[in-house]
């Protein structure tokens, strides 16, 4: 199989178009078979549900080339299981677990020539989402919905390597109490434009949003997980009814626990503590895991002891293992590695 003529390694981390995506149509409910197209375009009315109430949900992973030559991409089953929970909350059909896993493979598969080649630094990024299709006027759940899968080629998230980033505390919140925090859907990620945009302008990488009943307890950023390291080397996430399960955060906690004899710690994470850690760090699809070196909460600043330059040392075994497992580099988990071809 012949690759793209592109060079790999000058790749940011955006979009562009692909040979295939994959389209399914829910109407009379059920859904269709589903097929692969050329055309990257979607033609809807202008009172579709998506236009009118936001009803949409998506999930991101990546396919890889393991330093062996295969295709692979990283637990897709979790991709399909959280994209069916969004579903449910957002009164949308459920998409088929299996069927989004073959559709995966199946898109993958029929792009593999845009799949970036080993060591080239960057990955192929897959975006399934799904919206509610047909006119809706009043306020209700759509009839009609489209489930599509496109993929993108994508550099690093940091040109240049890694560098520990600065966050701020908000004073947004990104989620409502027993609101849709739990879920991926696109609403969620509307919210936070302002913040991020605001936080932007005033010289802040990102947010750090705490919980929105009490405003005491760590949850998470605009699109992503925190992780600390405590001081004696253990591994501490936040919990909350209201943050994102992100696939990354879960898989970083079996290999912290599994593979690196790590002690694990979920539960509530209070801001009061946060000074208190030896390493921090943001983790998500995109990048792994993003460090932070300082939090700044209204002029006070924490300066985490691993600094501003690198990685701390506890975090930076977490990515190369993570990421080993993902190239191959490392034996996998079983079940964690779906291979394309």
């Amino acid at each position: 199989m012949q690759k793209k003529d592109i060079n790999w390694g000058e790749l940011g981390f955006g979009y562009q178009v692909t040979d295939k995506r994959f389209v399914s149509n829910y109407k009379n409910g059920a859904w269709d078979e589903g097929c692969l197209t050329e055309d990257a375009n979607i033609v809807l009315n202008e009172c579709a549900g998506v236009f009118q109430y936001a009803q949409t949900c998506f999930e991101g992973l990546k396919a890889y080339t393991t330093e062996d030559g295969r295709i692979v991409c990283f637990r897709p089953d979790l991709n399909a299981a959280r994209m069916a929970d969004s579903a449910r909350r957002l009164e949308m059909p459920v998409y088929p677990e299996d069927r989004f896993v073959e559709n995966v493979v199946e898109t993958v598969r029929a792009n593999a020539a845009w799949v970036p080649p080993f060591g080239s630094g960057a990955t192929l990024y897959i975006r399934p989402y799904m919206f509610g299709s047909n006119p809706v006027i009043g306020v209700a759940p759509a009839d009609e919905y489209q489930f599509r899968i496109f993929v993108t080629p994508v550099g690093p998230y940091f040109k240049g390597g890694v560098k520990p980033i600065t966050i701020r505390v908000s004073d947004f919140d990104r989620a409502a109490p027993h609101g849709t925090g739990h879920i991926k859907a696109g609403l969620n990620y509307a919210m936070s434009l302002h913040a991020i945009v605001d936080a932007h302008k005033k010289g802040f990488d990102e947010n750090m949003y705490l919980d929105p009943g009490t405003r005491t307890k760590v949850e998470e950023t605009g699109g992503a997980n925190f992780i600390f390291i405590t001081r004696d080397g253990k591994l501490v996430t936040p919990k909350s009814d209201s943050i994102l399960p992100s696939i990354t955060r879960r898989s970083i906690m079996y290999v912290a626990e599994h593979y690196l004899d790590m002690e694990v710690e979920h539960r509530e994470v209070y801001f009061d503590e946060v000074k208190d850690f030896a390493e921090c760090g943001l983790c998500g699809t995109a990048a792994v895991i993003s460090p932070v070196g300082k939090i700044v909460d209204h002029g006070k600043e924490i300066l985490f002891p691993s600094g501003m330059e690198d990685m701390g040392p506890v975090t930076r075994k977490l990515y190369e293992t993570l990421t080993g497992i993902q190239m191959g580099h490392l034996e996998a988990p079983e079940g964690w590695i779906k291979e394309i071809c």
